[in-house]
């Protein structure tokens, strides 16, 4: 059982790769391409979050998630298609929280990707990752309920739903529900 997590992951920016994909830093150099994904409709329809409208949108994101790794309280990495050295998305432990060994994960890739199997294998290599390297013991994801495609991506991965929020969050003068999934490193399936 892991009771600390190994922040030796926060002296030098881990790269990983999966079969097709590599993982690296995130770089004000990939603004063009979050902010493709993040200002796309199909992206953004069960994001809760405002779409992205220009370059600098795109910067500050990037800066928080710098940030946020500087800090020890995240580490985000850009998905790398290894075929075309294309970024086509990006995958991060947004909120690490040390003190419980647990992270909350995020992920977004273009569409033009989407049902290739690309985000299973990065969320699988990365969570590995996650309670191999890092030494989680436990991983939640927060996802709208009417997201079915993460919500059966999660599943398949062993992720359980742990709770239901009924209109717990204020998005664009609108409550809406949340659910709550996460996995236990014991549950996790290596697909």
């Amino acid at each position: 059982m892991n009771i600390e997590i190994d922040k030796s992951i926060f002296e030098a920016f881990p790269k990983s790769e999966s079969q097709r994909l590599f993982y690296r830093e995130i770089t004000l150099s990939d603004s063009r391409d979050i902010l493709l994904i993040r200002s796309n409709d199909e992206v953004m329809k069960f994001m809760d979050r405002y779409k992205m409208e220009s370059l600098k949108d795109a910067d500050d994101f990037i800066k928080s998630v710098v940030e946020s790794y500087k800090n020890k309280r995240g580490i985000s990495w850009g998905i790398i298609e290894k075929d075309t050295n294309k970024f086509i998305g990006y995958f991060g432990f947004w909120r690490i929280i040390a003190e419980h060994c647990r992270a909350e994960i995020g992920y977004a890739l273009k569409p033009g990707y989407w049902g290739k199997g690309y985000m299973t294998e990065t969320i699988q290599a990365l969570i590995r990752y996650g309670f191999g390297k890092i030494k989680f013991h436990s991983i939640e994801a927060n996802v709208n309920p009417q997201n079915e495609s993460s919500i059966r991506l999660l599943e398949k991965l062993g992720f359980k739903k742990e709770a239901y929020f009924r209109e717990n969050i204020l998005f664009d003068n609108k409550f809406i529900d949340s659910v709550i999934y996460s996995l236990l490193e014991k549950d996790f399936i290596d697909v």
